[in-house]
């Protein structure tokens, strides 16, 4: 006879059985962490030089970093805490260093949801995470938002004449270094490692999917590549 079952380690269901043997029952129990202290049970605390290497401006190297960087991504979240991240490109030095504790950046043509934007009205808190093409290191910039106009260095952002109508202010306050271990992982820098196209959905056919339109992928996918290439500025 089986007494009640009980979780061993929150991994597996174990139960006593009527000859006093601690046995297994059906397939592995996924355990929820909880708090900080349940996860620290599994990853140990980093070296202090990690855990300490965020600093709250922008230093010489950042700025060379951050100014050699064509592209971005961009993450924030609304009031509800609904997240959203976004690609944000550009020709390298287009980020605008304005001082030690503020970049700006243009807001370019999009698909005009303004997910981005909407969000930072309602809650100014973002993370920017800086990528240079061919190097693993990345460089992480936390800090609050506001969405200007009419700023005086709009047109030393402008791109083939077009000065950008709006753009993105973020105040500093955490800014660090990340490591190369997940482009390594990855292999993203790596021609070799890259899948065949034919591998990839094309935007079209997810497009396709996505809304339940009848209209040929091969016909959404003409129609998004001349948009995307008459209409970036």
């Amino acid at each position: 006879m089986f007494r009640p079952a009980v979780r061993s380690a929150g991994l597996r269901l174990l139960a006593w059985s009527g000859h006093g043997e601690l046995i297994e029952l059906g397939e592995p129990v996924t355990r929820v962490l909880r708090d900080e202290a349940e996860l620290r049970d599994l990853v140990r605390e980093p070296h202090r030089l990690v855990a300490e290497k965020h600093i709250d401006h922008i230093d010489p190297e950042s700025r060379r970093f951050i100014e050699a960087s064509p592209f971005f991504l961009l993450a924030t979240s609304d009031a509800e805490g609904n997240c959203d991240v976004s690609p944000r490109g550009d020709p390298a030095g287009s980020v605008l260093v304005l001082d030690e504790y503020t970049l700006a950046f243009a807001d370019r043509k999009g698909n005009r949801r303004l997910d981005n934007l909407r969000n930072i009205l309602a809650q100014p808190r973002v993370g920017l995470l800086f990528v240079v093409p061919g190097i693993g290191d990345t460089l992480r910039v936390n800090g609050t938002a506001q969405v200007v106009a009419e700023a005086p260095y709009l047109p030393r952002m402008a791109v083939e004449g077009v000065v950008p109508v709006l753009a993105v202010e973020v105040r500093v306050r955490e800014l660090f270094s990340h490591c190369s271990k997940a482009f390594l992982r990855s292999k993203l820098w790596d021609p070799a490692s890259w899948p065949e196209r034919g591998d990839v959905p094309t935007a079209g056919q997810l497009a396709r999917s996505q809304s339940g339109t009848r209209i040929p992928a091969r016909m959404l996918d003409a129609a998004l590549r001349a948009e995307a290439k008459h209409n970036q500025y």
